[in-house]
């Protein structure tokens, strides 16, 4: 093949087919060499890929998205032109279409203005793939600590093990143990209600977290009282609101005096009583009470009648 042909195929958008011969490729020496150059510089090359042939891939990096972003993204490339192309890998079942490893804004916001992608093309695995977004995910500076945490708890649901994940966001095992334990303490639909909280960093998290670890709220009230304190606001302002409402009721369970054991005629357990100095508050265990909470509630009101009549019989 004479130099002209071998830069046509370098240049051209699919690969030369292969000469038809007998004789084993070499993959050694000289021309074994010539090979491989070829090839590397075709993995290195940018090719323009029609946005639609592209499906989304990989893990979620991002809580949230911002329209006036993701606006001024489009803005910016109907303007200057796509300047950094994105990374994508050949459709694992459909070898027509492309799979996004990342780069997902510009592949939509070229969508949007009807534009090619430029795009590097990569024989990438599904653990390469991984490691690849997570590392272009580290050079950015516009992800928060949550949505690397959130990023590193797929990777655990996925099956990786702390290495790949700690190659995959170049940080340490140390770092990776705290972002962990805040993805474990802090349930999924509270970290999704708060959002990016681009201002919240680790040590905040970490504290949230701990305070997670004893709240008795289940997530959705959680989410409730958050959105009902912070609705409208930013996500930095909605993981305030739950900081507060969770200090607030670490503070109000550390003033309240030991609680006092509830046990019926056999010495069995039914709850407990905590007396403070404004209010009493009395907790029954469903399991153990069968019924006779209700029946407590129902009868209260007679209850307190008769306790009436007893103090005025005095």
């Amino acid at each position: 093949m004479s130099r002209k042909n071998i830069l046509q195929g370098l240049m051209s958008g699919a690969p030369s087919p292969a000469p038809q011969t007998d004789r084993p490729r070499a993959t050694k020496g000289a021309i074994g060499a010539v090979s491989r150059s070829i090839a590397d510089l075709k993995a290195r090359a940018v090719i323009e890929i029609d946005p639609h042939l592209i499906d989304t891939g990989g893990l979620q990096d991002r809580l949230e998205s911002d329209a006036a972003e993701d606006a001024e993204l489009a803005r910016s490339i109907a303007t200057y032109g796509q300047q950094v192309p994105v990374l994508v890998r050949p459709h694992p079942s459909d070898e027509n279409r492309f799979q996004i490893v990342y780069g997902r804004r510009r592949v939509l916001a070229l969508r949007d203005l009807g534009q090619p992608v430029k795009a590097l093309v990569r024989d990438l695995d599904d653990r390469e793939a991984v490691l690849a977004q997570g590392q272009e995910n580290t050079a950015r500076r516009d992800l928060s600590f949550i949505e690397k945490v959130n990023f590193a708890r797929q990777m655990v649901d996925a099956g990786y093990d702390r290495k790949a994940i700690c190659d995959a966001l170049a940080i340490d095992k140390t770092l990776i143990s705290r972002m962990l334990s805040v993805a474990e303490r802090v349930p999924l639909a509270v970290i999704e209600s708060i959002g990016a909280a681009p201002g919240i960093g680790r040590d905040r998290w970490l504290a949230l977290a701990e305070l997670m670890a004893s709240a008795e709220d289940d997530p959705d009230t959680l989410i409730g009282t958050m959105v009902l304190t912070a609705a409208g606001q930013t996500s930095d302002q909605r993981f305030e609101a739950l900081f507060a409402y969770l200090s607030g009721a670490r503070r109000r369970a550390r003033a309240l005096p030991r609680p006092e054991p509830l046990n019926d005629a056999q010495g069995r357990a039914l709850g407990e009583v905590s007396r403070g100095a404004a209010s009493v508050v009395l907790r029954l265990r469903r399991s153990r009470t069968r019924g006779f909470e209700d029946w407590l509630i129902e009868n209260l009101s007679d209850l307190h009648r008769r306790w009436q009549d007893d103090q005025g019989g005095k």
